[in-house]
Order: C-alpha cells, then structure tokens, then sequence
C-alpha cells in the first residue's frame, strides 16, 4: 500500500511519545480529544496509539483497538481494518492489541492511571464528547477496584447501590463520592483520585467534591441532603456487596508455540513446541502463535513471511480463539520479528537482542558454566543514583559490619569472625549485614541455606529470622538464599573469601568425613564477586575457563585454565590460603604431572571451550499484586508501574529476573503477609520459561526498602511513608463546603426533587413524573440524559447575584452578560469560583499590586 492510498486522518499522527485516541464514527476514525481520555463509550469502538521513547533505543509503537460491549459488528471490522492499516503506514513496527470492554490488558489500563469511565450510549445515540467546564451533568458511576479502577454509569437510583463499593454521584457543580461500609481504603482513595480527575479535566477544576461514608453518614448531613434531592429517600437496606470479578488469570505454565499457515483455503495450526520455549524455534519466514493456555493468544510475524501472512494475523488469532472456543475475551497480541513485546520475551526460556552483549538478567548454557564480568562502578554513585544499585544489585560498597550465626540444634550460635565466609553444605547460617545510608542504620538479613541441611534446621533458620528480626523492629530486609545461587552483595561481604564445603557441618567439635583428595572451583575477578566451590574430585569438573585448587595428602596443586584471567588467578591464591596454608604448586592447563591426574581418579573430558561470556538478556521488571483471597494463587500485573503502585494494603511481587522482590506493605493482610515466601516458591515454579527455582528471594517491609528495590522505580520518594494517610489527608481538605454545598441543595429543591410527589427511579411511585427547572430536564427514563440542557444560570449566595464562569472566562467584552464591565468580571464571581480561577480569596487578591492581579486575570481568562 503507497503512503498516498492510506487514510487521511493518518497524515495528521504525530510521532512524538504521547497518547493518541480516535474513535469509529460512521465507519471513519475520529479524533478523541485530549480531555476526553479515559471515557469509552459502550457502544463505540476505539483505537489507542502509544508511543514511547527510549534512551539510546528506538521508539517502541503499541496499537490497541477497544471493543465496547454494545458496539456494532460493522465498527468492530473497520477498528480492525484501520488497525491493520496503522501498523503498515507505521512501518510494521508497532504490537497490536485487541481489547474487549471489561477485560482490557494492564498495559492498556495503565495509560489511564485515575480510571477508565464506561459511559452510556455512543455514536448512535449522537454523543458529544467532553465539553469542558460544562455542568450539564446527572449521573450515578459505579467505581470498582483498588489497581485497574473502572467506573460504569448505572441508573440513577439507590437500587444501583450496594455495601462493598463507591459510588460517584456526578451532579456538574457537585460530585457526592459515596463510599460503602464495607470498601477499603485502597479502593476509596482511587475513587477520590478518579473524581478529582473528572473535576479537573471535564469542570476545568471547577466544581466540588464531598465523601460520605457509608457507615456515618449521619456525619455528612448536606451531603446526604444532596443525595437525597436527587436519589429520594435511601432504602433502609441496600444489597450486600458485590465480588469483584476475578479476569486476571492464575499464571500457567502451559505455554504451547503453533505454527499457522494456510492449505489451499484452509487454516492450518501445527504444534510446533510446549514450554519452555527457546527463542531459535521462530523462523523468519512464518507466522506463529503463541497460547498461554487461553489466557491470551500472541501472534508473531517473521520479516520474511508472506504481505497477506502479515495483513492477516489479527484475523487468523480471531479464528483461533474461535476453534478453540476461548471466551471471545480473550487478549490477542500481535507483533512483528524485532518488536516483541515485553510479556512475549517472557514466555521464552531465553531471549536475547541481536547483537546484544550486555542487559539484566542471566543464563547459562547447559552443561557448560559461563562467565560472570563484573561490572566495575563508583561506590559514591550507587547513593546518588538507586537506578545503578539496582542494576548492580549492591546496596553500598559491601564495607559494612558483618555478624554470623549457625543454626545448632535449632537455636542460633555465633560463628568466630576468623572463619567468615566458610560455608558447610550441612549447615544454616543467618548473616546479618548493617550499613549507613544517610546516616541511618539499615539491616540485611540473609538466610542461607545449605543443600544438605535438615527440614528441621532449614524451618529454625526462618524461626530464627523472625526472631533477629523483631530484635531490629522489622527493619532489616530478609534475603532467602540457596547453597550456590548467592546474590552478587552476598559474595562482596566476604572480601573474596566466600568458600562452600560441599558436606558436613562447620559446628564446634563435629567430625566431618575427610578426603584424601579434594577440588574447588574458584571464579571471580575482585573480591567483590569472588567464590570458591567444593566440586566432585574428577577430571570432568573442570574447566579451561576457570582456577581449581586440587588439595592431596602431599601436595595442593593451583590449575590455571587457559581461559582465566590475571586477576582470576589472583583471587584464587587469596582463596586459596584460607583453605590450604601449605604452599601451591602451579599448573598449567596442558602442562599436568601424573599425580594431578591420578589424584582425579585418571584423565577424562571437561568442558574446554573458549570462554563463555554469557549473553544477558533484556528482561523487563513486572510488578504483580500477590493475592490468595480466592484460595489460590493469583497474581495482578501492574504495567508502567510507580511508587504509587505499592499500596499499604497489599504484598506486591518485583520480578527483575535475577533476584525476586516481596514487598509488604504495613497494613497487608496476615494471612497473605505469612503465605509470601510459599508464593513466590509458586511464581518461580509456575513460570512458563522455566525459571530457576532457586533464585534469590529478598523479603521488604514497608520504608525499609534498600536502593536495589528503589532504583526499579522512578523518582522514589524516601518520604513517602511517613505522610499522614493520604485518603484522609484528601478528604479533610474537601470535607464539609457547607455553604456552597447547602445552595446546591437548594438549587434541587427548587426542581421538586425530593418533594413528596417523587421517587428515585424504581422507587416506591412506578412512574415518576420528568421535571424541568429552568430548562433543565431531570427525566428518570435514562442514567445521563443527553437532551437534557443545563444553561449558565446564576447562584444565588448571601443574597448577591454571581455568574457561572462559563459566562465570564475567555470571553469578548461584547459576548459577556449585560451589565458586566469587561475589567472587573471577577467581581461577578461567587467566592468559591474566584479563589478555584485566581488562586486566592477576595482580600488578599485586593492587596496585590494592579499588575499582579492583572497578571493572574490574564491566565485565568478573566482580562
């Protein structure tokens, strides 16, 4: 397709980073202005286009087009079409996302952080889209969920209402934030964030907002007043709460690779490969799809395939749900050979960028070790920049103070200093490392455990962490470590002297099983990243890349691989004196006397290839809200996520791919706070790339979080929690506006609402009557009315007449009402509205400077 046969709306596509939304309006795709996002109309489908900018990377293009429950088969098809087209006028670059009311993607969620408004109606019902400042507004919105909020508009009535949610009652001037008894404070200040959104975007800032408290309303009399005006006489019971419904899927493991392809008319689907997947199974030349077991479908397209492969992807991922009778739901990505999506990388046992040499995360070949380069950095920087502590997983520069403890028969001894960093496989250890950071103690608390320890003592270790933990008063973070899978800051608290012993125990007087002959494996450049590992004594552990120390009853012989380095061969020797005190005797690889391989029980292969510098792979950060709630489980993906995202309420998973991260917040449930390690041990068993059991997982209590947790996040706010709650801290600055709340009241007074002669819609009268005031029409037939016409009309406060600001703002002098000087508008202003545009109140506005308050009229239109 030429650029010149592409639609013309296309030609006007900014590609700056910035969200774009359009929506099908007689088949045509129409552009939703800025103000309007986030409101989905029901019957409407929409297109969304993100676009994002990387450092030293090329933009990455997401194209997702939204389906509303009552939309029309023929919009659906031509969202499709012009998504289609998008991708190729974009050059094929962008991942296409296919999202269905109700179900959307966290991705897609995630470009609207205050909510997403379900509203009534759509093209067919001829809406028009926000008109700012605007009050012409009746609706009640149904407000559900703590991380993707949604707001439905519901019937205007009391019959909508339940005890488990909140409910906003949009009156234009007034939004009444009513909260059920039975809602938590996660759920209401998301509310309050999604009213405070709606005030500022559709009002300009220009109208109030009240909570009531289910529970006590009786503490918010005018606000009930209001409720009561519009709603009628609240029922003496509403239903019980409602349960959320669960679409965030349990993670599988299942993930299945098809190769899809047609046959003379007829589409094909081959399985090619089940998990996990290895990224080498993707040819160029076709198209696949990826299931993950139902829970979404992703369609990959290789370079090289066919123009109609490629144009028909979305199409044959539809065909697909259909035969497999997926729910029509389900999730479909489709992307092109280069520009996979974060979530598809994921669904690989390894993935790596061509040309790739360095990123986060690791793998290693199998049957072969590779080499771990340290990555040399400023000690200073890891506090000045908690992006690079991250990156490095080290908190300081490992110079902090170090105590260690065995765990003996179930209880913790300390290990004499002299022997830090000797480790048994037949033992437990607690070391516990204290660091300053801005001059505050902060506390590490590893729990090692070794291969061959007990059930019994493995269970003390974690006893006895709570313990030493409650010692510091839940300050230190827990670190869960298994023999051989030691973090990086791990091995640089022990200065390059960190030595596992395969068996026995390192306790006062126990007798360990000697052998005559014994051979450690020794890798690391500094002693930041050094350690020294008892491996079985046979010719076919070693390897041309490493340092081996080989300890006999006559002689310690230091193998030099012809892969090592200098710096390599040094930390061996230091390694080595603290094992053997007796003097080396340096080998060459190549270069063996006899006894070296007689004392290995004879000469036989071992891996000998060049060396192995591991390819790490770009895995991106996911953060999940852990829950069991539903005896299961369950896990909800937080996309773009932020310091706001860790909710005092919930114990949030971090999975940077080489460490995992359980965060706690202070006020997490119990039960869930407890059940955080077993979760974590199931996230890593269930995950579809086959991920390491054994990796490292690091416990953080709420404002203990280290720099390697911090430096995930952007802009991380040390103080953050100790502010005062912010839900309440928000509802005490909108709490009781009783005059300006009190003329609303009265203002609905005047339309009958609430008199004897009416009801709330279903109420006890089966047919209220409409009524109008002053051209306003309250008919109950409808939760908003699009006819209905609410004029500027003036409001009455202490007896002075004020202008609504529509009247006033941005306005020539020859539009404005009579009787209104054009230089004095502010004058005609109610109070309220005065300080909303201007910034201050009356008096101290009057003692400005003439250019000052003429300065802030010009910006508030008002000049």
């Amino acid at each position: 397709m030429m650029k010149d046969d592409f639609p013309n709306t296309f030609r006007n596509i900014s590609r700056k980073a910035g969200l774009q939304i359009w929506t099908i309006n007689s088949m045509k795709m129409v552009s939703v202005p800025t103000k309007a996002f986030g409101n989905f109309f029901q019957g409407d489908c929409y297109i969304v286009l993100n676009i994002r900018d990387h450092k030293g990377a090329a933009q990455s293009i997401d194209v997702h087009y939204w389906i509303g429950n009552s939309s029309s088969q023929d919009e659906q098809g031509a969202a499709a079409i012009y998504v289609t087209q998008l991708d190729e006028y974009l050059g094929g670059s962008p991942v296409q996302y296919r999202e269905v009311q109700g179900y959307e993607s966290p991705q897609f969620r995630s470009y609207f952080k205050n909510g997403i408004i379900y509203k009534t109606g759509g093209v067919a019902s001829g809406f028009n889209h926000v008109d700012t400042n605007s009050y012409n507004v009746l609706r009640l919105m149904h407000v559900k969920g703590k991380k993707h909020v949604t707001a439905k508009e519901v019937e205007v009535s009391w019959n909508s209402f339940n005890n488990g949610d909140i409910f906003l009652l949009d009156t234009g001037k007034l939004i009444v934030q009513w909260n059920g008894p039975q809602s938590n404070r996660t759920e209401k200040l998301k509310a309050v964030l999604l009213a405070q959104d709606i005030r500022d975007r559709e009002r300009g800032g220009r109208a109030q907002i009240g909570v009531v408290e289910g529970e006590s309303e009786r503490e918010s009399p005018e606000l009930m007043k209001v409720m009561t005006a519009v709603l009628g006489e609240k029922p003496n019971k509403l239903r019980d709460a409602i349960p959320d419904e669960k679409h965030d899927q349990s993670q599988s493991s299942s993930v299945r690779l098809y190769h899809v392809f047609e046959n003379g008319g007829n589409l094909v689907v081959q399985e090619v490969a089940t998990q996990p997947l290895t990224q080498d199974l993707l040819l160029s030349s076709d198209c696949y799809i990826v299931d993950h077991k139902g829970s979404s479908v992703m369609v990959w397209k290789g370079k090289r395939a066919s123009k109609v492969e490629r144009q028909e992807a979305m199409n044959r991922a539809m065909g697909y749900i259909k035969a497999k009778n997926y729910p029509p739901s389900t999730r479909v990505e489709v992307m092109s050979e280069g520009g996979e999506s974060a979530m598809f990388k994921q669904l690989f046992k390894s993935w790596t960028e061509k040309g790739q040499t360095k990123g986060l995360g690791s793998t290693h070949s199998v049957g072969k070790i590779a080499k771990v380069d340290q990555v040399k950095f400023d000690v200073m920087e890891l506090h000045a920049r908690p992006e690079l502590a991250a990156q490095q997983r080290m908190v300081d520069d490992a110079s902090g103070d170090v105590t260690v403890w065995r765990i003996e028969n179930l209880e913790l001894v300390e290990v004499d200093p002299r022997t830090h960093g000797q480790f048994y496989g037949g033992d437990c250890y607690l070391v516990l490392y204290t660091y300053l950071r801005s001059n505050q103690k902060q506390y590490i608390l590893y729990m090692w455990q070794g291969r061959h320890a007990t059930k019994d003592e493995i269970t003390a270790c974690a006893y006895q962490a709570v313990t030493v933990d409650s010692k510091y008063h839940g300050a230190p973070v827990q670190v869960r470590v298994i023999m051989g899978k030691e973090p990086r800051h791990f091995l640089a608290i022990f200065k390059g002297k960190f030595i596992i012993l395969e068996g026995g125990t390192g306790r006062a007087g126990a007798v360990n099983p000697e052998s005559s002959t014994r051979l450690f494996q020794v890798r690391g450049t500094t002693e930041m990243n050094t350690k020294a590992t008892e491996v079985p004594a046979r010719a076919s552990s070693l390897n041309s890349n490493d340092v081996f120390l080989l300890k006999t009853d006559r002689v310690c012989y230091l193998w030099y691989g012809k892969g090592c380095s200098g710096d390599e061969r040094v930390m061996a020797r230091t390694a080595g004196d603290v094992l053997f005190r007796q003097d080396k005797q340096v080998v060459m690889e190549g270069q063996e006397p006899a006894n070296f391989w007689v004392a290995l029980g004879g000469k036989s292969a071992y891996a000998s290839d060049k060396r192995l510098h591991r390819e790490d792979m770009i895995y991106s950060p996911r953060l999940f809200e852990c829950s069991n709630q539903t005896g299961r489980f369950r896990m909800t993906e937080v996309y773009d996520f932020a310091q706001s995202d860790l909710d005092e309420d919930d114990v949030m998973l971090l999975d940077t791919w080489e460490e995992l991260f359980l965060w706690v917040g202070k006020h997490a449930n119990k039960s869930e706070t407890t059940d955080t390690w077993t979760s974590a041990q199931e996230y890593l068993r269930s995950h579809p790339a086959g991920r390491d059991p054994d990796t490292p997982v690091i416990f953080i209590k709420q404002g203990y979080e280290p720099p390697t947790f911090t430096g995930w996040f952007n802009a991380w706010d040390p103080l953050k929690w100790n502010e005062e709650n912010i839900y309440d801290e928000m509802k005490n600055k909108m709490r009781d506006e009783v005059d300006f709340i009190s003329h609303i009241t009265a203002d609905l007074s005047h339309t009958g609402i609430g008199g004897d002669g009416y009801r709330a819609p279903g109420g006890p009268m089966s047919s209220p009557p409409p009524y109008r005031t002053q051209g306003l029409d309250f008919s109950p037939k409808s939760p908003t009315s699009p006819k209905a016409k609410f004029p500027p009309f003036p409001t009455s406060v202490g007896g002075g007449r004020y202008l609504d600001p529509e009247l006033l703002v941005n306005k020539e002098a020859s539009e404005l009402p009579e009787g209104v000087d054009p230089s004095q508008r502010e004058e005609h202003l109610s109070d309220m509205d005065f300080e909303s545009l201007l910034g201050t109140n009356r008096a101290d506005f009057q003692r400005l400077p003439k250019w000052r308050q003429n300065d802030l009229k010009k910006k508030a239109g008002l000049f």
